[in-house]
C-alpha cells in the first residue's frame, strides 16, 4: 500500500465509544480573510482503528484511505502519544464541597442558618430580620 500520494493528519482522539471507529479532531490554523491573524480551526475525522487500541486523549496520525462506510474516509496509522484522562463523576465533586463545607463550619451535624439560607430550592425573604425566614418552593 503505497502512501506517498495519500493525505496525513496528526490529531487527538475524542471519542472511541464505537467498535472499530475513532473520532479525530484535527486543528489548524487560517489566516481571517479581513485581519489577518491565525484563527485556530478544528476539523473532526471518522477513522477506522481496527484493534480499538485508540483511547480518549491520544495523539494518533491518520492517513486517507478508501470509502470504509458513510462517514468513515480515513485510517488510524500510528498511536503517536497516549494521555491518561482523569474521569471524574459529579458525586466526587458534591462529596468534595460537603467536605470543604463542612471543614469550614465546623464538624457539626446540624447545619448552621448559612448554609440553611444557601440551600438549593429555598429562598430567604427577609435578612434584615433578627430571624432568617426561609420559604420552601411549591414545585
Amino acid at each position: 500500500m503505497s502512501y506517498e500520494r495519500r493525505k496525513i493528519r496528526v490529531g487527538t482522539v475524542i471519542s472511541d465509544k464505537m467498535d472499530k471507529t475513532v473520532v479525530v479532531s484535527v486543528e489548524w490554523r487560517q489566516p481571517h480573510r479581513l485581519y489577518k491573524k491565525a484563527m485556530k480551526r478544528r476539523s473532526r475525522y471518522k477513522a477506522h482503528d481496527e484493534t480499538n487500541n485508540c483511547t480518549l486523549g491520544d495523539v494518533v496520525r491518520i492517513v486517507e484511505s478508501r470509502p470504509l462506510s458513510k462517514t468513515k474516509r480515513w485510517r488510524v496509522f500510528e498511536v503517536l502519544s497516549t494521555r491518561e484522562i482523569a474521569e471524574i463523576q459529579p458525586e466526587d465533586i458534591a462529596a468534595d464541597e460537603v467536605a470543604a463545607r463542612t471543614a469550614e463550619f465546623g464538624d457539626s451535624p446540624q447545619p448552621d442558618e448559612q448554609m440553611v439560607a444557601e440551600s438549593p430550592g429555598q429562598d430567604v425573604v427577609d435578612q434584615e430580620a433578627a430571624e432568617v425566614v426561609v420559604v420552601q418552593d411549591v414545585e
